[in-house]
């Protein structure tokens, strides 16, 4: 197991989300960024979205994934979120997307 799976695995243990507080999960591939709003109690993803169609650098695109999944978030109504970074450091693109949705009105 990757050492990010190992961190991934004991964050999952302590955050879950719920309908009212959904947890926003984060992955970053290597030029990519794609973020997703889950009701954990139901099993269900309530608002996703990614940086496919996006150009510009990874900080741009983390920037522009939060400021959708925010938007997508307050047409949902949905106010306040937990925050899953995946197991990667809250850093770079991590930290640009969590800052640009808290920005955008998401509280994180």
């Amino acid at each position: 197991m990757q050492n990010r799976t190992k961190i991934h695995t004991r964050i999952r243990k302590v955050i879950s989300g719920t309908a009212q507080r959904p947890r926003l999960s984060v992955y970053r591939s290597l030029t990519n960024v794609y973020a997703q709003l889950i009701d954990d109690t139901k099993g269900l993803t309530l608002v996703s979205a990614n940086s496919l169609k996006e150009k510009g650098s990874k900080l741009q695109k983390a920037q522009f994934v939060g400021e959708v999944i925010a938007k997508l978030a307050k047409e949902k109504k949905i106010k306040s979120a937990s925050f899953d970074r995946g197991g990667f450091r809250y850093a770079g693109v991590v930290k640009v997307l969590a800052e640009s949705a808290r920005n955008a009105g998401l509280e994180i």
